[in-house]
């Protein structure tokens, strides 16, 4: 189609944009670590044909886990799901990893590809109590199988945070990260700065500006979770 631009949504969308052009704009929107990733080489000065708005920082792993703990008080061990294959370990892992030392809590990898596995990671969890779940924003857990890691920490009695809102919309416990809506706002600054002759390589790769907190009671009272009042006065969003 020979398009002017082309404004991709995840880390996995842009890396296959990358494998067709060189040389047609591709401003990217919510990819996580891009520079680790591969995407582009630097943040300030990305270089050829590829810039955008990173989704999230690797140091919110650490956060994440200690609203977990903050909403589940006596967390003794904590799960952190992704997809290895768009997400690996290494982007969050050390963030989670030095958080937990802090609370002292055990740190439990859970790689997941398929239903099978976010199914058998989720019903580990809910064996022990104490135990809490942190699930990576990424295309696997948000979005073909959202539902099922909603359905899955409720039924097994399982405190999850994440990083997007509509996993508490949608009946999840907690989440924290960056507004979605804003950051694609904030993309088409960049489409319109390269459609009137800029080039996507002098634009820097730019970070969440605004973020939200939504937490959901009916949830909290399902799981028997009392939010405590710390999470209420910053919460964005309360779903009764």
């Amino acid at each position: 189609m020979q398009p002017d631009i082309i404004l991709a949504a995840t880390s996995p969308d842009t890396v296959a944009l990358q494998r067709e052009t060189s040389t047609i704009p591709i401003v990217f929107t919510n990819v996580t670590d891009p520079v680790p990733s591969g995407i582009v080489p630097r943040l300030n000065q990305p270089g050829g044909n590829v810039t955008g708005f990173a989704g999230s920082e690797p140091a919110l792993a650490g956060k994440w886990l200690e609203l977990l703990s903050e909403i589940a008080p006596g967390l003794r061990r904590a799960a952190i799901m992704f997809n290895p294959d768009t997400t690996p370990a290494s982007v969050y892992m050390p963030s989670f990893d030095t958080a937990a030392r802090s609370l002292k809590v055990m740190p439990i990898p859970a790689p997941v590809r398929s239903d099978v596995e976010i199914e058998t990671a989720i019903a580990a969890l809910g064996r022990e109590p104490g135990d809490g779940l942190v699930v990576m924003p990424e295309p696997l857990t948000g979005g073909t199988h959202r539902a099922l890691v909603i359905s899955a920490a409720a039924r097994n009695n399982v405190p999850a945070v994440y990083a997007q809102s509509y996993f508490v919309r949608e009946g999840g416990l907690l989440s924290y990260g960056p507004d979605v809506v804003d950051t694609v706002r904030r993309a088409a600054t960049y489409v319109d700065r390269i459609l009137r002759g800029e080039k996507p390589g002098d634009l820097p790769v730019q970070f969440p500006t605004k973020f939200e907190m939504v937490v959901n009671r009916k949830t909290a009272k399902a799981l028997r979770v009392e939010v405590p009042l710390s999470i209420l006065v910053r919460a964005t969003e309360v779903i009764e």
